[in-house]
């Protein structure tokens, strides 16, 4: 557990850690504290998506323009959620209306932004207090920007401090290898190679990623 202590000219104290109480009073907060997602304006929250897929939490649009799809799970998440997600993002692509339909009804919009409601892109956003690093591995596997932002509080009286902590992909050092023959990238390669446990769950998440991306395109 993090420690936080708040240090004046007087005194110094402790600052107790204060996990949310739910997952409607994290969405909440995030929601309307502007300054955690800084470069997007959030349209709405819970928006209904009407089909089984759910409801993404919230939906926004960045300074580029870009439709934000915002997750949030008040609890330690992995890679799992990416499947989840994408599902919303391909709600998004296919839906261009529901979404500008959203931003035309939004009040205090900004004026500067401008979407391109036939050509955008579509990023995610994960939000929660603990994100495991290996959720990263399956982030760098799809082709959508994705952020990964944790987020915690500590109280004080009627002080609420939060930590906002970005995942970021380690940088890889070029080592030299020895020269073989083309590698065959199948689950007995990544079973040798890898932790065999994290392994069957990366491989178990890439392919439910593949049927999603293949019951959209039809195939």
């Amino acid at each position: 557990m993090d420690n936080l202590f708040w240090k004046n000219k007087q005194a110094t104290k402790r600052v107790l850690e204060k996990p949310f109480n739910s997952e409607e009073e994290f969405e909440k907060i995030v929601f309307e504290t502007p300054e955690i997602l800084e470069d997007i304006f959030l349209l709405k929250r819970q928006v209904r998506t009407g089909n089984k897929g759910g409801i993404p939490d919230i939906v926004g649009i960045d300074n580029d323009g870009n439709i934000c799809i915002v997750e949030m799970k008040n609890t330690t998440i992995d890679a799992s959620i990416i499947p989840q997600v994408l599902q919303y993002v391909f709600w998004a692509e296919t839906n261009p209306d529901s979404i500008k339909s959203l931003w035309l009804v939004c009040e205090n919009k900004p004026d500067e932004l401008s979407i391109s409601w036939d050509d955008f892109q579509v990023r995610i956003v994960v939000v929660a207090p603990k994100i495991l690093p290996s959720t990263l591995d399956i982030v760098n596997k799809i082709n959508y920007p994705v952020d990964l932002i944790e987020v915690n509080r500590w109280i004080d009286s009627d002080n609420q401090f939060l930590l906002l902590r970005k995942l970021e992909p380690e940088e890889r050092k070029n080592r030299p290898k020895p020269v073989n023959g083309l590698q065959t990238y199948d689950s007995e390669f990544y079973k040798r190679e890898y932790n065999k446990e994290s392994a069957t769950y990366f491989l178990q998440y890439v392919k439910e990623i593949d049927d999603i991306i293949k019951a959209k395109n039809g195939h």
